[in-house]
C-alpha cells in the first residue's frame, strides 16, 4: 500500500516525515528488524474535513484511504481471523525529543471488526482538539494545530507488558537502565491499576536485577534496548510486551526529561543529558564569553570533526552558553578497558584541575564491543591527520598570516552571495579543519611538561620547579606573551603599530566569541593600552630580566646539588620551553583562523541584509541563507532572549557533575565556583576563622613568589583601568585579553584555573605570582581586601579585610 496509508515496511524517509514520531519510529524500528508488530501509519493527508458547525475541526478517514487499509487488514485476517488492533495516535509533535504527549491523545485497544477500527480511527482523530491536548501544547510552548497521523497496528495479546529507559530519567545516570512492567495488557501499567514491578539492567554488561518473571528475557532486552540507543544516537523509553514467550518492541522515544536543548530557542543544557562530569578549566579560561548560537555552533562543527569518543566534546559542551568538556566520556574509555578512572584523571590535574578530595567520576558505560567498533577507527583516523599535521605544521604556521589576510580581503570584496557561499564551502571551512588539526598537532607534546615537572617537584620541591619552568620562552617569543612584550615594543619604538596589529591583532580576551570585535577591528584599542601601560609605567623587560635571574639563580643550586643530572635535566626544560613555544604559536594561529569566521559571517549579514543577526544563526543556517532559504529567520527574537538571559548569570563552577540547574544554583548564598556535584554536597574548601576574620584559600601554584597587597576584583579586562599598580589582581579567570593588565599586578588570584593554564604560564615567565583556580576567589575576597599571596605554596590568606 503507498501514498494515503502506507506499511511500517514501506514507508519512505519522506513519508516519515508525514508519519508522526510514533509512526516514523516504528516504520525505522520495523525496517530494521526489531521485533514490531505489523502496522499501517494513515498519514495526515488521508484525511478530509467534515461540515459540521458543533465540530468545525473535525476529519475523518477518506473513502479512497480507507479502502486501503480496509485490504491490507483483510490480508492480515487472512493470516490470523482472531487478529485484533490496537489504533493509537501518531500527531506531527508526538514522542519528539521535547514533548511526548504520552496520554494525552486517544488510544482504542482491542479493535476487531472494520467497523470498530474505522470509529476508533475517527475517535482517535478527533482527540487532536481535545481540552487536555490543548492544555499540555500550552504548558510544552507547542501554539500550532495538531496535524494528526494515526497508527494501526495488530495488538500482541501481552503476557506481560513493560516499559524500559535506557538512562535514569530522575537522575540521568547511564550506569544502569530502568525499567518496570505488569501482567497483562500495558494500559494496567499507564493507568495504575496494577502495581508494578521494578527491574534494572546494569550496563555495559548487561546484569539483570528483578523478578524471575522478565529474567528470561532480559539479556534480549538489553541488547535490542542498547541498539536502539546507538542507532538513535539518544536515551530511549521503549514500550515493550512479552506475549507466548516472545519478546516485542511496540514504541521507543527520546526520555524527554534527558532532552539538552532547543535549537530552535537555543535553549541549550548538555548537563542534562545525565549523571556526567562536565570541566571548563582551561576552556572556560580562552572560551570565557556566553557563546551565540554561531560560535557554539562552529565550535561543535570542528569538535565533531576531531572526537574519537561519542558524545565527548572537547570545546563545544554547551551549559547554557559556557563552554564545558565532558570529561566523563573520555576517561570511561579507560574504564572499558578496566584501567582505574581517577588515576587518568590524576594525570591530567595540570589541565584540568583538581577535583574535590573523595569525589568519584560517574562512568559512562561503554562496552568493549563499542570501543572496537566505533572509538578505535575513529581514533585511528584521527591520528593519521594528526600525523599528516604534525608533518605540515611548520608551514602551517609560516604560512596562515599571508593566507588569512588574502582570504579576508577577499571575503570583503565578494558581491554576490553564490560567490560568498563557495568561498566558505570550498575553502574557509577546510582551512579550519586543518587549523584545529595542526593545533591538536603542536599540542600533542604537553605531556611533556606534567611529566619534566613532577621529576623536579621530587628533586626540588614545588617552587624551584616552578622557577625552571618559567623560562619557557627560551630566547625566542612566546605567542601568548608576545600581546604584553609587543605593547612595549611599540612604546618603546622598536615595532610599529602596524606590525603589532599585524602579528597580535587577532587575540583579545573575547577571541573566541565571533560577535564580538578583536583589537584589530578597534582603531582606539591599541592607544588605549599604550596609554594605560605608560600611566603606570611599568617596565616589562625589567620584569622579564628579572624573573630570568629567578630561573638563573634556581638552575645554579640544581646544578650544584645534582651535578650528574644537570645535562639531562637542561636538554629536557629546553624540550618543554620547545613544545610550550609550538603550542602556543599553534593556538594564535587557530585563532587566526578561527576568527575570518566572523569576517565571512558580517560579510552574509551585509549581502542578505541581516546585519548583526546573522550571529544568531547556526553554522548550517549560513548557507540556506546564501540559497534564499531564510527559514531560520523566524528563530533569531528567540534566541536572543535566551542569550540575553544566559548572559545574566554569574560565572559557572568550573567542575559540575550532573544535572545543573543554573537559575536555582545562583539563588544560593553559599554557591560554589570551583565544583557542583547535583547528588550531594561539598563542603567549601576555602578555611574561615571563627570569628569570620581570616580566610585561607587554596589552589594551584600557578607562579613563584610571596607578595602582599590590596585586592582588586576586576570581572572583565575591559575594567582594567581600576587596577592601581601593585594590587592584586582577582578575577574568576584570565586569558591572553588580560596580558597586557598582568604587569601592573603584584599578583595574581583567580577562581578558574590549573598549571598549564594561560594566567599560570604568563604569570611564571613575567614573574608574578600567581595562585589559580582557587574555586571562591571574586566571592571571598573584596577590593580592598589585603592578602598575603604565595605562589609557590598555592596559598592566599587574608591578612586585613577591607574596612
Amino acid at each position: 500500500m503507498s501514498g494515503l496509508v502506507v506499511h511500517f515496511g514501506s514507508m519512505t524517509s519522506e513519508q516519515q516525515k508525514q508519519a508522526g514520531g510514533k509512526g516514523a519510529m516504528l516504520s525505522r524500528m520495523f525496517q530494521a528488524g526489531y521485533p514490531v508488530p505489523e502496522g499501517w501509519v494513515v498519514l495526515p493527508s488521508a484525511f478530509s474535513p467534515q461540515s459540521n458547525e458543533e465540530q468545525p475541526h473535525e476529519m475523518r478517514i477518506s473513502d479512497p484511504a480507507w479502502r486501503q487499509l480496509r485490504d491490507g487488514l483483510a490480508r492480515l485476517r487472512a493470516k490470523d481471523k482472531d487478529t485484533r488492533f490496537a489504533v493509537r495516535s501518531s500527531a506531527l509533535s508526538e514522542d519528539s525529543a521535547h514533548a511526548s504527549f504520552a496520554g494525552e491523545f486517544e488510544t482504542v485497544l482491542n479493535a476487531a471488526t472494520d467497523d470498530e477500527i474505522y470509529d476508533a480511527i475517527d475517535a482517535v482523530a478527533r482527540s487532536a482538539h481535545s481540552g487536555r491536548v490543548q492544555a499540555y501544547s500550552s504548558a510544552q510552548g507547542i501554539d500550532e494545530a495538531h496535524r494528526m497521523a494515526v497508527v494501526v497496528q495488530r495488538m500482541v495479546p501481552s503476557d506481560i507488558s513493560g516499559v524500559l529507559f535506557t538512562a535514569d530519567p530522575l537522575t540521568g545516570s547511564h550506569s544502569r537502565m530502568v525499567g518496570n512492567f505488569v501482567h497483562g495488557l500495558g494500559e494496567k501499567l499507564v493507568s495504575g491499576e496494577s502495581d508494578a514491578a521494578a527491574f534494572t539492567i546494569a550496563r555495559p554488561q548487561g546484569a539483570y536485577e528483578g523478578p524471575a518473571d522478565l529474567a528470561p528475557h532480559a539479556k534480549q532486552l538489553h541488547r535490542y534496548a542498547v541498539r536502539l540507543e546507538e542507532q538513535f544516537g539518544r536515551p530511549q523509553d521503549i514500550e515493550w510486551a512479552i506475549a507466548d514467550g516472545k519478546l516485542y518492541l511496540l514504541q521507543a522515544r527520546p526520555i524527554t526529561t534527558l532532552t539538552v536543548g532547543d535549537p530552535d530557542s537555543y535553549e541549550w543544557n548538555d548537563t542534562l543529558d545525565g549523571d556526567e562530569l562536565w570541566v571548563n578549566t582551561n576552556i572556560g579560561e580562552a572560551i570565557c564569553d556566553v557563546m551565540t548560537p554561531l560560535t557554539w555552533s562552529t565550535l561543535r562543527h570542528l569538535d565533531n570533526m576531531t572526537s574519537t569518543v561519542p558524545g565527548y566534546y572537547l570545546v563545544s559542551g554547551n551549559i547554557c552558553g559556557r563552554a564545558y568538556t565532558n570529561i566523563s566520556r573520555r576517561l570511561s574509555i579507560l574504564a572499558a578497558f578496566g584501567v582505574d578512572m581517577n588515576r587518568g584523571a590524576r594525570m591530567m590535574n595540570d589541565v584540568l584541575g583538581q577535583f574535590p578530595p573523595g569525589e568519584k567520576i560517574p562512568v559512562t558505560p561503554f562496552s568493549r564491543k563499542t570501543v572496537a567498533k566505533e572509538v578505535i577507527p575513529r581514533m585511528a583516523g584521527i591520528v593519521r591527520k594528526l600525523l599528516s599535521a604534525y608533518a605540515g605544521l611548520a608551514r602551517f604556521l609560516r604560512e596562515t598570516p599571508d593566507w588569512c589576510e588574502r582570504m579576508r580581503k577577499r571575503i570583503i570584496q565578494t558581491e554576490t552571495v553564490q560567490q560568498l557561499a563557495s568561498l566558505g564551502r570550498d575553502e574557509l571551512i577546510p582551512y579550519n579543519v586543518k587549523a584545529l588539526f595542526s593545533l591538536l598537532a603542536g599540542a600533542g607534546k604537553s605531556v611533556l611538561v606534567t611529566k619534566v615537572k613532577k621529576e623536579l617537584v621530587e628533586l626540588v620541591g614545588l617552587e624551584d620547579a616552578n622557577a625552571l619552568l618559567s623560562n619557557l620562552r627560551g630566547g625566542a617569543e612566546l605567542a601568548s606573551l608576545g600581546p604584553v612584550t609587543g605593547i612595549a615594543k611599540v612604546r618603546h619604538g622598536t615595532m610599529s603599530r602596524e606590525e603589532y596589529l599585524r602579528h597580535y591583532g587577532h587575540r583579545g580576551p573575547h577571541e573566541f566569541e565571533l560577535s564580538i570585535p578583536h583589537p584589530a577591528e578597534d582603531e582606539g584599542w591599541l592607544d588605549a593600552q599604550l596609554a594605560d601601560i605608560g600611566h603606570a609605567q611599568t617596565d616589562v623587560e625589567a620584569l622579564l630580566s628579572k624573573q630570568q635571574a629567578k630561573f638563573d639563580e634556581a638552575w645554579a643550586k640544581f646544578r650544584e646539588r645534582y651535578p650528574h643530572k644537570a645535562r639531562r635535566m637542561a636538554k629536557r626544560i629546553a624540550r618543554v620551553g620547545e613544545a610550550a613555544r609550538l603550542r602556543e604559536t599553534a593556538r594564535s594561529e587557530w585563532i587566526r583562523v578561527l576568527r575570518l569566521n566572523r569576517t565571512f559571517a558580517l560579510r552574509v549579514g551585509e549581502l542578505t541584509g541581516i546585519g548583526e543577526d546573522v550571529f544568531f544563526l547556526y553554522q548550517d543556517e549560513l548557507p540556506k541563507l546564501l540559497a534564499g532559504d531564510r527559514t531560520a529567520l523566524k528563530h533569531i527574537p528567540a534566541r536572543k532572549q535566551t542569550y540575553k538571559r544566559y548572559q545574566a548569570f554569574p560565572p559557572f563552577p568550573s567542575a559540575i557533575r550532573g544535572r545543573f540547574d543554573p537559575a536555582q544554583w545562583a539563588q544560593d548564598p553559599n554557591r560554589r565556583l570551583d565544583y557542583y556535584d547535583a547528588g550531594s554536597t561539598v563542603a567549601e574548601e576555602s578555611e574561615q576563622s571563627p570569628d569570620d576574620q581570616t580566610i585561607t584559600l587554596r589552589g594551584f601554584a600557578g607562579a613563584a613568589g610571596r607578595v602582599e597587597g590590596s585586592v582588586r576584583v576586576l570581572a572583565s579586562p575591559e575594567e582594567g583601568s581600576q587596577l592601581q599598580v601593585g594590587e592584586i589582581l582577582v578575577a574568576s579567570t584570565t586569558n591572553v585579553g588580560w596580558t597586557p593588565l598582568f604587569p601592573k599586578a603584584a599578583a595574581i588570584v583567580t577562581d578558574i584555573g590549573a598549571p598549564l593554564s594561560h594566567a599560570a604560564i604568563v604569570a611564571r615567565e613575567l614573574g608574578i605570582p600567581a595562585v589559580v583556580g582557587c574555586g571562591n576567589a571574586t566571592r571571598r575576597l573584596a577590593t580592598g581586601d589585603r592578602v598575603l599571596v604565595d605562589g609557590g605554596q598555592g596559598v592566599v590568606r587574608m591578612v586585613k579585610p577591607r574596612t
